[in-house]
């Protein structure tokens, strides 16, 4: 769109609920502005001690209270359903208590009327106990600063508190040690500067306060979402942030001592929230539901009752008439005199707003509802305005040219920073000011109209020359009369949207960067495998080297030409080969990341997957065109060169893993990869040729389940096993040379499926002792080896709730890296072993975390059921009819165990069937040479954990199957022919014999004859094709499948859809 916009004066009308003010407009795009709301405070030490039942006086005032909005447009429920309009600006009197229709008083909200003094801040805030989900603040007791009662820790809480405090011990399996990259697209606030340099920016779900000079970070964690705003309070001590998605929070934290000291649960239930404000106060917040067009909003910081929000094409205070093109609206906030108000837009504008009647009383202001009307457009550059701002007594805007222009109130142009080659600005933050010195005088004085003291005392005599090109006449002579101000450091910090933080000091002319991030996705992570190295690679061609011990960037290199996609070092360390998303194959230098060799460009595809082999002698890839590709080492003019062997498409769907390994019976390497069409195929390297890759073996490894990824499983015992996990939460360990399955495990059920898996390197003196690293679509997690099924030895961590594309472990297995793909974040953690293996020995041995699986445990009823099935199959073992004394014992054949699995609920097929049976039978072969030929119950019980389904029977699998299978009858329900179905079960699949049909069918309805004994019963086939007709509709649906011939029980909902048809 051009930006031109013909805008209509409406009356106001009522709204939906919890809108304050909706203007209406006829724009091209037909978007209407949409709902905000102001969180009115109470002393919050006030509130906590009078729900302990505590004295009132105990503390001292604070500066941060409970907040509240209306439905839709912050805390839900604490306000009636509607919040009514009477003007066409936003009535703040009604959020604060004045009895109008459809409001409330809130308790222990101020009455109407302008807002009090606030009291001077005496160190720091009491706060009342809150926190996020489980977490809450630790309160102390004993006195501090002459408080009587218990004084908190955020009471105690000073500056640069966080960096000062003493490591604490690691209590859990994994801990996040640092954090590389953050979100571009949000704010990047400077929380201390001259000597202390400290940043705050949002990664992913968490907040990092970084700590520049010393390198150090510490994090905000209590978010499961990725955060979609945050706003940070004058003083800079209270951070808000917020998310989007299921369970949405708002956070209030202490930048001081790092505690969360408010949570707001369900302020916008549906989408979460787009933009949040904090009053210049900090005792308001304001937040706008990312269900709506609004993304941008900002208190008046002369008045905390009023506040702006805008998107692109509208401002949510006021009704206004352009006919001229205004562009894109960027940022609004208020002029510091009070009676107007700025929006930036796209075409470089300003658009100044006042108000409707200025003859109105100030004092009425606070209270009195008022319009907003736009009485001016001035036109201020050419490119967009980007951000807008107040400070102190300048205006200051930053562009898309990565100018930092300064205005005073009349928009006089003060100063403006530029360099080469800054990206487009997404945030300015200024320093925290410093205190003025004993009987000092102030470095502002509000009478200063024409020019900005505060700001220009801290200009550079260096630039004075440009600055007098500048400034003409009177504004000029006030200018240099500044610079006898109180001189001082007043820097500020830039972050631009190509994931760049500058840091400028105005004393000077250059603009020093602090750091310089992935502005695109982060999918690509590898490990050196001897040095404390971690390698990253992101979508914009950014490849760089980190040294992760010292937290220092080492070295970093561009590609312009596509994406890097996946990266691995060879065995050596030599080498780092990264795949592109044009196909293309780099194998780089691993110290200068200059290129070893000419480029390989021989995938069809964006290449997915890239190992080496064990001597270094073998690079393969696989792509999105289910091929994969192998290179070679070779000699040539005597010195080492990579060459292209051979490439094939092996799979006929997305290829999951590729895999090098070492032959049993020599030191040469053979190379797997494992597909999504089940395949598990192994390539004959030896044999191939150029241009012709051998296949050795090609094994479909899985019935139904999706196979996801692949590892070597270390040698704990006498067989050699590759391990696997599939979609259904099962890891699977197959014969290395047989590819028979020879075990099926349950594995961690952390929401979703294990999606990559890594053999964690350790140094234990202990030579079984090991452990796997994993992750899931949001998670990262460790599991203690030899896997069992025990839920209690893994444990899973959320990393990056927008998903994991890629996980790395270091050389010695100290720390596990985690890639959050699009939100160009890598995580580092930090890894506690011990912890774990407390957890496992807390959870109990041997069969009690089993017998916890089991529904009721070991003393419920579906235990005892168990044991009298063990029972009834010795039974039926030894002869239900028989008169000879009976050998009671704790095992079963192992000819009983499907029998008792269908008995208990649980229906494998035969291939199932079969794997069981098998994964008992050799359980004990390889080492004594016998086979197991009977099962104990203890035994049995393990084997129905790991094997059954990890949730149960599902009646959406059902319906899926329905989905596909069936057609769409005349009421629109998905059906099967009767004749259909009975034909698929005879010739697809695990197809049934006729006999097989006919006896499973009298058996589900109940029809056959039965002789009534305790001996199997005899079936007649005659008759079967009436019953058949007779019992089975035409037409069935998944509902009568389920119900009526399964005889499997289905919930009320699908209950009445059946009786309806």
């Amino acid at each position: 769109m051009d930006g031109s916009h013909e805008i209509t004066l409406d009356e106001p009308t009522g709204g939906r609920d919890g809108v304050s003010s909706e203007p209406k407009e006829a724009s091209q795009d037909g978007q209407t502005a949409q709902e905000t709301a102001v969180l009115p405070g109470q002393d919050p030490l006030a509130a906590a001690k009078e729900k302990e039942g505590a004295p009132e006086d105990a503390g001292a005032d604070a500066r941060l209270g409970p907040l509240w909005s209306p439905p839709g447009m912050g805390i839900p429920g604490t306000l009636p359903s509607t919040w009514a309009r009477r003007q066409d600006m936003i009535a703040l009197r009604t959020a604060l208590g004045e009895d109008t229709a459809g409001t409330t008083h809130l308790e222990g909200a101020r009455p109407p009327g302008p807002p009090p003094a606030l009291p001077e801040p005496k160190g720091a805030m009491s706060s009342p106990r809150s926190g996020c989900r489980e977490q809450e603040t630790q309160q102390r007791s004993g006195e501090d600063d002459g408080h009587d009662g218990s004084a908190s820790l955020v009471w105690a809480a000073t500056p640069g508190m966080l960096f000062q405090e003493d490591k604490q011990t690691r209590l859990h399996p994994l801990s996040l040690s640092w954090v590389l990259g953050y979100n571009s697209s949000l704010a990047v606030h400077s929380l201390m500067d001259s000597e202390d340099r400290v940043l705050l920016y949002v990664s992913s779900h968490m907040v990092v306060i970084h700590d520049i000079l010393g390198n150090r970070q510490y994090h905000l964690q209590g978010h499961t979402n990725v955060i979609s705003c945050l706003c940070v309070s004058e003083d800079r001590r209270w951070v808000a942030t917020a998310d989007r998605g299921p369970d949405a929070l708002i956070i209030v934290w202490d930048s001081f001592s790092g505690i969360p000291v408010r949570t707001i649960f369900e302020s916008h239930p549906e989408d979460g929230v787009s933009a949040i404000a904090i009053s210049q106060d900090a005792k308001y917040l304001a937040t706008i539901s990312a269900g709506t067009v609004q993304d941008y909003v900002i208190f008046n910081p002369q008045n905390p009752y009023e506040f702006v929000s805008n998107s692109k094409t509208q401002v949510v205070f006021y009704l206004w008439t352009f006919n001229s093109v205004v562009g894109h609206f960027s940022q609004s906030v208020f002029h510091f005199n009070n009676s107007q108000a700025l929006t930036g837009t796209s075409a470089g504008k300003l658009v100044v707003w006042d108000v409707v009647s200025p003859h109105t009383p100030s004092k009425e202001l606070w209270v009195k509802p008022h319009s907003m009307k736009a009485t001016k457009l001035v036109p201020m550059q050419k490119d967009s305005l980007t951000v807008l701002m107040v400070f102190e007594s300048c205006i200051v805007t930053g562009d898309v040219k990565g100018q930092v222009k300064f205005y005073n109130g009349e928009l006089q142009l003060l100063a403006c920073y530029s360099q080469s080659k800054v990206g487009p600005i997404r945030s300015i933050s200024f320093s925290q000011a410093p205190p003025d010195p004993p009987g000092a005088s102030p470095a502002c004085s509000t009478s200063c109209t024409a020019s900005s003291q505060p700001f220009v005392a801290r200009f550079s005599w260096q630039r004075l020359s440009l600055a007098a090109r500048v400034f003409q006449g009177a504004i000029w002579d006030r200018f240099l009369s500044s610079l006898e101000q109180r001189p001082g450091e007043w820097n500020f910090i830039l972050s631009t949207s190509d994931a760049t933080v500058l840091h400028v000091a105005t004393d000077r002319t250059n603009f020093e960067k602090v750091m310089e991030e992935a502005k695109k996705a982060v999918n690509a992570i590898a490990c050196h495998p001897r040095q404390a190295l971690i390698a990253v690679g992101s979508h914009c061609g950014l490849l760089k080297v980190w040294d992760y011990q010292q937290t220092k960037y080492l070295v970093s290199r561009i590609f312009t030409e596509a994406s890097i996609q996946c990266l691995s070092y060879d065995p050596e360390g030599y080498f780092l080969a990264a795949g592109f998303t044009d196909g293309s194959v780099y194998i780089l230098d691993a110290i200068s990341l200059q290129s070893s060799c000419k480029e390989f460009k021989f995938s069809r595809g964006p290449v997915t997957h890239i190992s080496f082999s064990h001597d270094s002698e073998y690079l393969a890839t696989a792509d999105e065109k289910y091929s994969v590709t192998v290179y070679k080492r070779v000699l040539q003019n005597r010195s080492r060169c990579w060459e292209h062997l051979a490439g094939l498409r092996s799979h006929y769907k997305p290829i999951r893993s590729i895999l090098f390994g070492v032959q049993l019976d020599s030191n040469e390497p053979r190379l797997l990869s494992l597909g999504e069409d089940r395949q598990l195929v192994e390539y004959d390297l030896s044999s191939s040729s150029k241009d012709h890759l051998v296949v050795l073996h090609r094994d479909r490894i899985e019935q139904v389940a999706v196979p996801l990824c692949l590892a070597w499983y270390p040698q704990l015992s006498t067989e050699s096993f590759i391990l696997t996990a599939n979609n259904c939460y099962k890891m699977k360990l197959y014969n290395t040379t047989t590819k028979m399955c020879r075990k099926t495990l349950l594995g961690p059920t952390y929401g979703s499926p294990l999606e990559k898996i890594q053999i964690l390197p350790t140094n234990t003196a202990d030579a079984q002792k090991h452990y796997l690293a994993y992750i899931t679509k949001d998670k990262v997690g460790l599991q203690i080896l030899p896997v069992d099924g025990n839920p209690h030895k893994s444990s899973a961590f959320i990393c990056h709730p927008d998903g994991v594309s890629d996980l790395a472990s270091c050389y010695d297995g100290r720390y596990v890296f985690t890639a959050g793909g699009d939100d160009c974040t890598v995580m580092k953690w930090e890894v506690n072993l011990n912890a774990l293996d407390a957890a496992a020995s807390l959870g109990g041995e041997d069969l009690i975390p089993f017998y916890n699986l089991l529904d009721g445990g070991r003393e419920g009823e579906f235990f005892r059921e168990l044991e009298d099935y063990f029972y009834y199959a010795q039974l039926r073992n030894h002869g239900i009819d028989t008169l000879e004394t009976r050998q009671v014992s704790t095992h079963i054949p192992l000819e009983e165990i499907p029998s008792v699995m269908r008995a208990m609920g649980f229906y494998p097929s035969e291939e199932k069937t079969e794997e069981m049976i098998n994964e008992v039978k050799f359980s004990k072969y390889v080492d004594t040479g016998e086979q197991v030929t009977k099962i104990n119950l203890g035994d049995f019980i393990k084997l129905y954990i790991n094997h059954r389904p990890a949730f149960g029977l599902s009646m959406k699998k059902i319906q899926q199957a329905f989905q596909v299978l069936g057609y769409d009858n005349e009421n629109g329900d998905k059906v099967i022919d009767r004749g259909d179905l009975l034909l698929l079960l005879q010739c697809r699949g695990e197809h049934m014999t006729e006999d097989e049909l006919v006896q499973c069918l009298t058996t589900l309805l109940g029809k056959h004859p039965g002789r009534g004994g305790s001996e199997p019963d005899i079936y007649d086939p005659s008759g079967a094709a009436a019953l058949t007709e007779e019992e089975i509709p035409e037409e069935i649906t998944a509902e009568i499948f389920a119900a009526d011939i399964l005889g499997l029980p289905i919930a009320e909902p699908e209950k009445k859809n059946r009786k309806k048809r």
